[in-house]
Parts: structure tokens; C-alpha cells; sequence
């Protein structure tokens, strides 16, 4: 349960309306996610939490940050994608979680089109344990005949943002996790860019856990691989080597629910033949359109053409509210974990 006694500190007309946000957000979540138990389910969410928490759209205030942690609490493990360079507006939301929660992060990909991003995970430590692993993936170079006949190695060009893994244990189950964020690229479906990029994750990734090393052989991979529709290419590249349930391939992710940026995938013996998925709407139940008027002081007067009355609350809709929670909604898995019962009846 988060700790709601820093909204003593803010002023009443905020601390009212994020308590009645945090009592909808309290009740939705429990009718949309499983309940956390101990031993016998894994919760697991991806979310692209946008820009955050960077400066160029200023620092979320008290209210987001609360919804935010609230919303991360009903999981077990969640990756981020787009966490700033800047960590101030992690470690707020960290504050509001508990010190249980613990957080692993990559450091800022170099370059332009790393955007100065960081990719992570927030995870209870009450319920996983890190088992040493943790990385950034490299591809490696590959093998060329030259005209001699002898062989060389050229490096191939890296991914735009590198991607993240990390090892984990709960209960029965060991496994690893890597999280990404995939080029936008140019193009509408199947940009060449992402398609690439995809690719050579997919399969060096798969190759991968075929290795019989001391850590775990299952794998999950997740995060925001900017795919607009399961028909694409780029979807095809992840299920050539990983598989993705039925109950996540229909679950479009932006705000707008008509993309399907985020995908969580897997390989190995992850238990994956029950499972629960979904995608959380928060803007249902926060900074909701009926609340414009409540953040009309906050929001900036820069929005496009002051002689349409439409135009904040457009502004409003698709640009101010995003920045102060998201425009991608979090993707969520129930995994069963509690295996006891199989592994007495091996023995007889």
C-alpha cells in the first residue's frame, strides 16, 4: 500500500481532489487487476511512462506522482520505458511506494536517437528477489568471408535505445526479463528502422536463452516496440522466436487505444498456458475530460489557436495530461507461479 501522508503537506483543494482520483483509481484497480498473493501469481506490467520525468514539460506535480505510484502498486513488476536521465521524478514516486520497492536501471543511451532515455524496473522486494544479473544488451558483430576467402567481423550498428535485462526469482519460478524501447523510425507500419531493430533483438535474444548457462532459461521480453498492428512485420519478428498469448495480442496500448506499441513476450517454460492480461484506462478514473476545469490553472497558455474554444480542451486531452501521467496505458500479466502441486505428482 503506498504512503499517502505526504498529501498532508500540499494544499487542500489538491489533497481533496487526489484523494477522490486515488479512492477511483483504488476501486478500479481492484475490479480490473488479480489481488497480489504470496506465492501463487506473478504480476507483471510494461509501461512507457512519457518523459518521464523530464524538463522540457516540467516536473509532474504531487497529484500525478501519486496516481502514478498508485497505479504501480497493484503489480508485483514493472518495467518502464522512458525514464528521464534526470531520476528526481523516479525516486518521488519510489517515496510514495515504500522502501520495499526497489528499482534497477540502465544508464542514458548515447547519441540523439537515444533521447537521453533510461530503461528500468520497479519490483517488490517483498515478493522477487535479483538474482546478479543485470545488463545492457549489445548485438554482436558479425562473421564476413572476405575475398580471400578468409574470415572478419563487422560490428552491426546498435539499437537506438539499448535494451535492458535483468534476472529475477519468486517462489518456484526464475527467470529473466528485458525491456525495450524500439525505434520509431520513419514510416507508418513497418518502418525499416524498427523492423530492423526488432529483428535483431528477436533473434539474438533467442539464441540466447538456448545457452545452457548458470542463470535461468526463460525469458520474457516486454516494453514499447512501437507496432501499430498485430498484421505488421514487426510483429512477426517478435512470435518468430517468442510467443505471445492470445490474451495480450488485442490489446491496442496508446491513449488512444488504436495502436499496439506494447507487447509483452516470452520463451522458455514461463507459464504461460493460464494467464489473466490486460490494459489499464486510468484516464477513466483521473484527469478525466469532465476535470478540465479543475487544471485549468495549471495549464500552460500555449496551446495552438485562442479563438477556438475546442482548442484546450484538445490541448488538455492530448498533450497536457500526457505529460502529467502518460500516453500509454500500462500493459499487465497474471502469471501462475505456485508449481508444488506438479512437482509432487513428478515424484510419484
Amino acid at each position: 500500500m503506498p504512503y499517502y501522508q505526504y498529501l498532508r503537506q500540499v494544499d487542500e483543494d489538491e489533497r481533496q481532489r487526489t484523494a477522490a482520483g486515488l479512492l477511483r483509481l483504488k476501486t478500479a484497480l481492484a475490479n480490473s487487476v488479480p489481488a497480489k498473493t504470496i506465492s501463487e501469481n506473478l504480476l507483471i506490467a510494461t509501461w512507457n511512462i512519457r518523459d518521464f520525468d523530464g524538463k522540457a514539460y516540467g516536473k509532474r506535480s504531487e497529484e500525478a506522482i501519486y496516481y502514478i505510484a498508485e497505479i504501480l502498486d497493484h503489480f508485483d513488476l514493472i518495467a518502464v520505458q522512458e525514464i528521464n536521465e534526470d531520476l528526481d521524478g523516479l525516486y518521488r514516486v519510489r517515496r510514495v511506494l515504500g522502501n520495499q520497492w526497489r528499482i534497477i536501471y540502465s544508464d542514458t543511451t548515447s547519441g540523439k536517437s537515444g533521447n537521453q532515455e533510461r530503461l528500468g524496473f520497479l519490483y517488490d522486494s517483498r515478493k522477487l528477489t535479483f538474482t546478479d544479473l543485470a545488463g545492457e544488451i549489445v548485438i554482436p558483430p558479425i562473421e564476413v568471408e572476405t575475398e580471400d576467402g578468409s574470415k572478419t567481423y563487422e560490428p552491426q550498428k546498435q539499437l537506438a535505445r539499448t535494451p535492458f535485462i535483468v534476472g529475477l526469482r519468486t517462489s518456484w519460478f526464475k527467470f529473466m526479463i528485458s525491456t525495450v524501447h524500439i525505434v520509431y523510425g520513419s514510416g507508418v507500419n513497418d518502418s525499416p528502422e524498427r523492423v530492423r531493430e526488432i529483428q535483431l533483438l528477436s533473434d539474438f535474444l533467442a539464441e540466447r536463452t538456448e545457452r545452457r548457462f548458470a542463470h535461468a532459461r526463460n525469458l520474457i521480453l516486454l516494453g514499447d516496440f512501437n507496432i501499430f498492428k498485430k498484421t505488421n512485420k514487426t510483429f512477426a519478428e517478435i512470435t518468430k522466436n517468442f510467443h505471445i498469448p492470445e490474451e495480450l495480442q488485442d490489446l491496442p496500448s496508446n491513449v488512444s487505444q488504436n495502436k499496439y506499441y506494447d507487447q509483452i513476450a516470452f520463451k522458455g517454460d514461463v507459464p504461460v498456458a493460464d494467464i489473466n492480461a490486460g490494459i489499464f484506462n486510468f484516464f477513466e478514473h483521473v484527469y478525466r475530460l469532465e476535470d478540465e476545469l479543475d487544471y485549468a490553472s495549471q495549464m500552460p497558455d500555449t496551446y495552438s489557436d485562442k479563438t477556438d474554444p475546442a482548442a484546450k480542451t484538445r490541448y488538455f486531452k492530448t498533450y497536457w495530461r500526457t505529460h502529467q501521467i502518460s500516453d500509454h496505458l500500462p500493459m499487465w500479466v497474471e502469471l501462475k507461479i505456485d508449481f508444488s502441486e506438479d512437482y509432487l505428482r513428478n515424484m510419484l
